[in-house]
């Protein structure tokens, strides 16, 4: 949460011209409510079932952008379906990185907490791992800009064999 996944990956589909899907926009707009009020009605684990059916559908088309949901890697079937079905690039930020970009946000429940920084440290020993058994690809996020983000994502998917038009690159 707050590496910015669904702005790279929004600019990486557009320089692609391929359609862009985010997880958690998608479960948004199917249940009609914001993803706080899931967790406020049905805590974590029903948010994470609806995650699990929407990234089963959206892995399973051709020719996409994904932008996933900070914990769908919770699930070891959904690291299996991203790796399986698709180019996974994980964008990976430390959790100070994280904690600066997300600390006044107040629509990720799961920073609604006493020490969201500590909750961010917590999340990321759990999490990076998981991020690293389902990516084919890490990319350090640090500080660069966003097209520089986009256009290291568009190199990765170059090595590994993805034609990429030369407008893409600009």
């Amino acid at each position: 949460m707050g590496a910015g996944k669904t702005t790279v990956g929004r600019a990486v589909a557009k320089r692609l011209d391929r359609p862009f899907y985010d997880s958690d926009h998608e479960i948004e707009a199917r249940t009609g409510v914001k993803i706080p009020f899931i967790f406020e009605r049905e805590g974590e684990a029903g948010f994470r079932a609806r995650e699990s059916l929407v990234l089963d559908e959206l892995t399973q088309r051709d020719g996409i952008v994904l932008a996933t949901g900070g914990g769908a890697v919770l699930a070891p079937h959904n690291r299996s379906w991203l790796n399986q079905r698709g180019l996974v690039i994980y964008l990976r930020a430390h959790p100070h990185d994280l904690w600066l970009r997300t600390r006044r946000d107040k629509n990720r429940p799961l920073l609604q907490t006493d020490d969201p920084r500590a909750r961010l440290e917590s999340l990321y020993t759990v999490r990076d791992p998981l991020y690293r058994e389902c990516a084919h690809y890490t990319i350090e996020t640090g500080r660069p800009s966003v097209n520089a983000l986009v256009n290291m994502v568009l190199m990765q998917l170059e090595v590994a064999g993805m034609t990429i038009p030369p407008a893409a690159l600009t």
